[in-house]
């Protein structure tokens, strides 16, 4: 699993990561909610809105997905740039939190 950022110019690999960055993601959106599905063989697009603090978000979710239907990158972009800028703080502030939670759910699947 590749996740490629709105905010951060490297991806994040690994399920426990995106798993972590995907939960704080809906502790920062407020009232989000898809608009829209695009679909292409190997994946999807889902539209979607939301709010961080009082500020607007649309945004995008790529889902590509591997020949079984799982899905194995996604790549999140956002819009407009003020709001990117306040999602990105949002979840500087987390990401301590973030990055415990994939450790500690990498460790649970090595164990398992």
């Amino acid at each position: 699993m590749v996740f490629h950022s709105p905010v951060a110019f490297r991806p994040y690999r690994g399920r426990p990561i995106t798993a972590a960055i995907v939960r704080g993601v809906s502790r920062v959106f407020e009232d989000l909610r898809y608009v829209r599905e695009l679909s292409a063989p190997d994946g999807h697009a889902l539209v979607f809105e939301a709010r961080v603090g009082d500020l607007s978000i649309q945004g995008c979710d790529f889902l590509h997905t591997d020949e079984e239907g799982r899905i194995d990158e996604l790549l999140v972009m956002v819009r407009p740039l003020s709001a990117a800028r306040a999602l990105a703080e949002a979840m500087g502030t987390r990401f301590e939190r973030i990055s415990r939670e994939a450790r500690e759910e990498s460790g649970r699947g090595a164990r398992a």
